[in-house]
């Protein structure tokens, strides 16, 4: 079974807007817990099969099938306000740990530059986690500020990737 991290953060959202405190969800293949405390959201998914072992962690641990990784995650949006120098920017934080790439390949032109004007749902970036390659869409529209990171950087959860200027 495949992680589809979208989905997954599209739950995660849902969960975060009710009381519900935990969630089980489970398969042959994959086990999912969410508990909700405060301002936290924490999942611990498990995976069974060995065919998504390969995950990526920020320690050098190696990780075994039935080893619980655990994820935090604001139950606010990826994306916050934050003011710089008496503008209201917003912040396009990184959903998961990864590798930032700001391009779909190395020999193709970057998704967005300083200066770029996005529109939400735009893919701004791609975060490789797990051997997957999960697109990073905008979550508002105005103009891109600020790029963080650097190409091929390593990213932590919840890291600033890029600020954008909304309008």
């Amino acid at each position: 079974m495949s992680i589809n991290f979208q989905e997954l953060r599209e739950l995660l959202g849902a969960i975060a807007q009710t009381d519900i405190t935990e969630l089980v969800l489970k398969n042959d293949d994959f086990e999912l817990t969410v508990r909700k405390d405060k301002n936290l959201v924490a999942v611990a998914p498990t995976v069974v099969s060995p065919q998504i072992v390969e995950a990526a962690t920020p320690s050098s641990a190696p990780t075994t099938p039935n080893t619980p990784v655990t994820i935090a995650t604001p139950v606010s949006e990826t994306s916050t306000a934050t003011t710089v120098d008496d503008k209201k920017w917003v912040d396009v934080t990184s959903p998961m740990v990864g590798t930032f790439y700001s391009a779909p390949a190395p020999d193709e032109d970057s998704f967005v530059a300083v200066g770029d004007r996005i529109t939400k749902g735009d893919t701004v970036c791609i975060i490789e986690a797990m051997k997957l390659m999960n697109e990073i869409e905008g979550e508002v529209t105005g103009q891109v500020m600020e790029i963080a990171v650097q190409n091929g950087e390593p990213v932590e959860f919840g890291q600033v990737l890029m600020r954008v200027n909304p309008g």
